[in-house]
């Protein structure tokens, strides 16, 4: 099984660019391939690392679930065909996106051909790194392995902390195993303050450590550059690779 990183925090805390940041770092490391998983319904993951998404995970469970499989073909067959054609391939690194959540309807068929076919898929990855939404509901319903580590990617607001105290409770209480939970704070300004250091070390997180506000970050984001592609200078860069040489085996 693979390595497998999960990223979650509230949104606009840039979770998704640090999960871009992560993936320039495995490969720069050759710790490849990567398999990206962007399980976030608001996908974007794909615009962090430059590439052209058309089919979803999402899609392909819809169309099975409204029983658009041509004559002749198997269900089995049919979603494995379409989730085939899901894979985005690059340099070093593959992504996949779940897409759209579940609508009205049992989706329970479709969900387990879905996880049956992430499970083989992963088995081909030495590392897997997961862009989750706040809930993390598609890593609860559709892995059945654990995750090695998880990040919570904050902001220095109270909210942004709250939120990832949140998602670590949360995490105990799905059926995924977690190995060790820790806490990025993103988009520091001044240091972090005395009152978010004490709420940190009140709900026994482990601060990894803190990525300095970067305006190369926002530049590339407004621009519509592909954030993976942020110079090695860049001093959120240089603390993000930091964080990750610690944690990342």
């Amino acid at each position: 099984m693979p390595f497998s990183i999960a990223l979650a925090g509230k949104g606009g805390t840039g979770k998704t660019t640090l999960a871009g940041l992560l993936i320039k770092y495995l490969v720069s490391k050759g710790k490849t391939p990567v398999l990206a998983v962007d399980a976030d319904s608001n996908a974007n993951l794909n615009e962090v690392l430059g590439m052209k998404v058309t089919d979803t995970l999402g899609q392909a469970r819809e169309e099975m679930k409204k029983g658009q499989v041509p004559d002749g073909m198997t269900k089995d067959v049919f979603m494995s065909m379409r989730l085939e054609e899901a894979i985005v391939e690059s340099d070093g690194y593959d992504l996949v996106v779940m897409g759209q959540p579940e609508g009205a309807g049992c989706y329970c068929a479709a969900n387990s051909l879905l996880a049956g076919f992430l499970d083989r898929l992963t088995g081909n990855y030495p590392y897997m790194v997961m862009d989750n939404e706040a809930g993390m509901e598609h890593i609860s319903r559709l892995t059945t392995h654990n995750v090695d580590v998880l990040l919570l990617v904050s902001d220095t607001s109270r909210r942004g902390l709250q939120a990832a105290i949140r998602i670590n409770q949360l995490s105990k209480s799905l059926n995924i195993g977690v190995g060790k939970s820790y806490l990025v704070v993103n988009q520091v300004k001044n240091g972090l303050s005395k009152e978010a250091l004490d709420l940190i070390a009140s709900e026994d997180l482990t601060l990894a450590g803190s990525i300095p506000d970067d305006p190369a970050i926002y530049n590339f984001d407004f621009h519509g550059r592909p954030s993976i592609d942020i110079p090695e200078q860049s001093p959120a860069l240089k603390a993000a690779f930091d964080i990750f040489e610690k944690i990342i085996r």
